[in-house]
């Protein structure tokens, strides 16, 4: 039965013909939509653009107030940086100062050493010692070989008080110089001080 109907549909015409559509045509009805009754107000719109561009410039003055603070910060932390580096040039140079060989030998010759014009070595390797070991004349005679330094003038030397007054100073730790040194033992063929 599907075979004939095959046969049946195969022998009509494909096309249609178009009287019957111009025909169909008059048939349809087209109508206007009424529209509905309920609207949405113009208000609403209006209020929500207003509020949003309300929102964007309080968000953009909010960023600016931020972006400037962040930069008033920059500015005196870059201010700060320049301060800390002028402190630490100063404090370097008061150090490069202290430890120059003149500042050195003031303070060595305030804490009671004197300088050995006839210094003696000892080789570690065979326990030699190169040179005639004598002692030390009390007279200044290392201080004199060297060049004057004119920005120690007004440094204070190890044994005077600080400006504040207090606190002890370094010379009045030593041992006085009637007493005899400690005893310095011998380990391993090196001479080394008893320690704790």
């Amino acid at each position: 039965m599907s075979d004939n109907l095959a046969r049946v549909l195969t022998t009509e015409p494909l096309r249609p013909d178009f009287t019957e559509r111009s025909g169909a045509d008059e048939r349809r009805h087209i109508e206007v939509v009424s529209p509905s009754t309920h609207t949405r107000p113009r208000v609403v719109y209006a209020l929500s653009a207003v509020a949003c561009v309300g929102a964007v410039i309080v968000a953009q003055l909010l960023l600016s107030v931020g972006i400037s603070q962040g930069a008033y910060e920059i500015s005196a932390l870059r201010a700060s940086q320049v301060e800390l580096g002028r402190t630490a040039d100063s404090v370097s140079e008061d150090l490069i100062r202290v430890s120059s060989p003149q500042s050195l030998a003031a303070n060595a010759e305030a804490l009671g050493m004197v300088s050995n014009s006839t210094p003696a070595y000892l080789r570690l390797s065979d326990g030699a010692v190169l040179g005639a070991p004598t002692s030390a004349s009390g007279g200044a005679a290392g201080a004199a070989s060297l060049v004057p330094n004119s920005l120690l003038t007004g440094v204070p030397l190890v044994t005077q008080l600080p400006a504040g007054g207090q606190g002890t100073s370094v010379a009045s730790g030593a041992p006085a110089a009637g007493t005899a040194p400690a005893a310095v033992t011998v380990a391993d063929g090196l001479p080394s001080p008893t320690t704790r």
